[in-house]
């Protein structure tokens, strides 16, 4: 596997070059080797996928620290991309920011993510978000600044304050992060193509462009978000819904008719599962080992 040191490196140098890195959400570990295997950039490991696939529930800040690094771990030493890593709020008060930056770095991921919302907090696309007083948030980018060991481990500072308290609030939260030492920039669920194009007019930095199946904001094309300046597009949610829609199909017919022999299904192949999940070296030392 490729070491962390050297993945964080990668992802830091495209993202301070501005060179648009598209990364596909992953959530468990068959999403993501198999997002590994396809030569992406960067992943993003889903909050929202992650809770989901790990104990059926909103990603309403119910799951703990510990459970998102313990994953965040698995991810990150399973695949040779950087990992981007949701970790929500920092899960409590400025010692908990520490905590959990160090966490997710000893883990082995490049990037993590940080939000302004009131603690427990809502996914981005849903209702019923609220944010904390921006001078906090201000204190708790610092202190994730000051936490991280490698300086190739980016930190992205994430505003929900467009859906609330409107786009030039949501603008003026951004330019305090980054001027608290945030390496890449998130507003959160602009609402049109225009909207984006302020956010990347009034920003000087690194910009996350979130694009989200079904969620508030518009899906711009690769192109386009790289004309409008972006660093970085994640997909936290297409490979979560895309399996949920393959898997509710598989079972139906299965339900429906007894078996799967007749239902056309696109299915990945066993051999191919074998190979994804290396059962070669353990073939290897069976064959080493037999007696």
């Amino acid at each position: 596997m490729v070491p962390a040191a050297d993945k964080r490196a990668a992802l830091a140098d495209r993202i301070r070059r501005r060179e648009l890195v598209v990364a596909p959400g992953v959530y468990d570990m068959i999403s993501t080797r198999i997002a590994d295997r396809q030569q992406h950039a960067a992943l993003y490991m889903t909050g929202y996928g992650t809770v989901a696939s790990y104990l059926g529930l909103p990603d309403a800040g119910l799951a703990s620290s510990t459970d998102m690094v313990l994953r965040a771990g698995h991810m990150a030493g399973g695949s040779n991309t950087p990992i981007i890593a949701d970790a929500d709020t920092g899960y409590g008060g400025l010692l908990n920011v520490q905590h959990t930056v160090r966490g997710y770095e000893a883990a082995g991921v490049a990037a993590i993510q940080l939000e302004d919302q009131e603690f427990p907090k809502k996914c981005g696309h849903t209702r019923g978000r609220r944010v904390i007083a921006r001078d906090e948030m201000v204190k708790k980018i610092r202190v994730a600044c000051e936490a991280r060991q490698d300086r190739n481990f980016l930190i992205v500072a994430r505003t929900d304050a467009r859906t609330g308290l409107g786009l030039d609030e949501a603008i003026a939260r951004a330019l305090a992060y980054r001027d608290a030492g945030a390496d890449i920039l998130f507003v959160e669920s602009p609402e049109s193509e225009d909207e984006f194009a302020a956010i990347a007019a009034a920003i000087d930095a690194p910009l996350l462009a979130n694009m989200v199946e079904g969620g508030r904001s518009p899906l711009l094309p690769r192109a386009r978000l790289a004309e409008l300046g972006f660093a970085l597009a994640i997909y936290p949610g297409s490979g979560m819904l895309a399996a949920a829609a393959a898997l509710e199909r598989t079972y139906g017919c299965i339900a429906e008719t007894g078996s799967t022999a007749a239902g056309d299904l696109p299915m990945y192949a066993l051999d191919d599962m074998n190979t994804l999940m290396d059962f070669a070296s353990v073939w290897a030392f069976d064959d080493k080992w037999a007696e």
